[in-house]
């Protein structure tokens, strides 16, 4: 298992070169086979959850006027369909431009190096958000044993930058709704973690149009800021009883509290030595005798 993580370490062409393929008997061994596109599914473990409309109406555009220039990655399945491994977004995009059929490239693989090689390959081509990219890092960590260093291997970034996109999970839940509809970028999302109040801050970018820059300088004010305090409760409790407990405090010679709860209440003598309390005894006895 370590020399199969090390040999990913190379990049999705590495993984691709260890991989047998397979095609439909009356294509070659080599190239491109065409595959209904009913035929083909996309991953449940997929890194990218996020298709802008916009883009994959302008990729349907061009596939319609000049076709899927670049084959799809797929294995096959037991039930004799084809799940994507890199290039959902075409599949997507050839549906809408109506297409029955669409080139496709079948490797032999299984789930681990499926995800693998779609990670790669969606950090390679630039497709994923931030959060998408945190979400597959964190998957390779929990899922399939690595560490950080080789999840660094793996997809090529330094082992900084991995931690730091770690950190975007955790971002408040509102903050990276923002990050997916690309509203705050990676550096604009660091920024919010730094700030005393992470959700505020998120809210002020978007609502401003805040630079990077800009949003770093109010995450580091906000902790310089005082905290506002909460009002204070409007006390309930009778004056009266301030003035009779001095009143009893004095008869005594030690601190005395008294609480109330209703026409209830306790009355407690606070002392500091036994002495005390013998005295406070005494001065009970010699009243009630």
């Amino acid at each position: 298992m370590m020399a199969k993580k090390a040999s990913l370490g190379r990049g999705l062409n590495a993984l691709m070169a260890e991989m047998g393929s397979v095609t439909p008997d009356s294509t070659p061994k080599t190239g491109a086979s065409l595959l209904p596109v009913a035929m083909i599914t996309p991953s449940s473990i997929q890194p990218r959850r996020h298709f802008n409309e916009t883009d994959l109406a302008e990729l349907a555009e061009s596939i319609k006027a000049r076709g899927v220039l670049q084959p799809i990655l797929v294995r096959p399945l037991a039930d004799g369909m084809h799940e994507i491994i890199a290039g959902e977004r075409r599949w997507r995009a050839s549906q809408m431009a109506g297409l029955h059929e669409m080139p496709v490239v079948i490797r032999i693989m299984d789930e681990s190096d499926s995800f693998h090689a779609a990670l790669i390959e969606n950090i390679q081509r630039v497709d994923l958000n931030p959060l998408e990219e945190a979400q597959g890092y964190q998957k390779l960590i929990r899922d399939y044993g690595y560490a950080q260093e080789s999840v660094a291997a793996l997809t090529g970034k330094s082992r900084s930058h991995v931690g730091n996109m770690l950190r975007m999970l955790d971002l408040p839940s509102a903050a990276q709704q923002l990050v997916q509809m690309g509203l705050l970028s990676t550096g604009h999302a660091k920024a919010v973690l730094a700030a005393a109040n992470p959700e505020a801050l998120a809210k002020e970018i978007t609502e401003r149009g805040l630079t990077v820059r800009q949003a770093e300088q109010e995450a580091k004010k906000s902790h310089d800021r005082p905290r506002e305090r909460a009002p204070r409760a409007t006390s309930s409790r009778d004056p009266n009883l301030d003035g009779l407990e001095i009143s009893v405090s004095d008869v005594l010679g030690m601190k005395v509290t008294i609480d109330m709860d209703g026409n209830a209440g306790v009355v407690s003598v606070r002392f500091s030595s036994l002495d005390q309390l013998e005295a406070v005894l005494e001065k009970l006895q010699g009243d009630v005798r």
